[in-house]
C-alpha cells in the first residue's frame, strides 16, 4: 500500500477532503470537518491512525503486532496501523472504511444529508 493508494481510496468517499492542519507532512482526511485518517505521507514506511470502536481496536491490538494504540491520540479510540505485510491492503481500506463510517455516523443527520447529496 502506498501514499498514493490511501490518497485515492479515501477521496473516492463522500464528502472527503484531505488537509495539512499540524504541519506539511501529516496528512489528514476529514468528512463533516471531522477526521478519520491521519498519517506522514512523506514516509517511506506507511503507517496510518484510524479511529475505532473501542472494543475492536483492542481485539485488533492483541492479533497484529503492527497495530499500536494511536501514536498522539486517544489511545481508546485509534489505532495506529504500520501497513507491512503482516496485515493485508484489504483489511487496512476495511479500517479505513470503519473509521470513515464511524466519524460519519456521528455527524448531524443535516450534515449526513448535505454530504449525501453532493456526493
Amino acid at each position: 500500500m502506498t501514499n498514493q493508494d490511501i490518497e485515492t481510496y479515501c477521496l473516492a468517499k463522500k464528502g472527503v477532503v484531505k488537509e495539512y492542519p499540524f504541519d506539511k507532512v501529516t496528512a489528514v482526511y476529514k468528512v463533516g470537518n471531522k477526521m478519520f485518517v491521519l498519517y506522514s505521507d512523506m514516509s517511506d514506511e506507511v503507517s496510518l491512525n484510524l479511529k475505532c470502536d473501542p472494543l475492536y481496536a483492542l481485539e485488533l491490538r492483541s492479533i497484529y503486532e503492527s497495530v499500536i494504540p494511536g501514536y498522539h491520540m486517544s489511545k481508546k479510540h485509534w489505532n495506529t496501523v504500520t501497513c507491512n505485510r503482516e496485515v493485508d491492503d484489504k483489511l487496512v481500506y476495511e479500517w479505513i472504511d470503519d473509521s470513515y463510517g464511524l466519524i460519519f455516523s456521528a455527524l448531524t443527520k443535516k450534515l449526513q444529508n448535505e454530504i449525501n447529496l453532493k456526493g
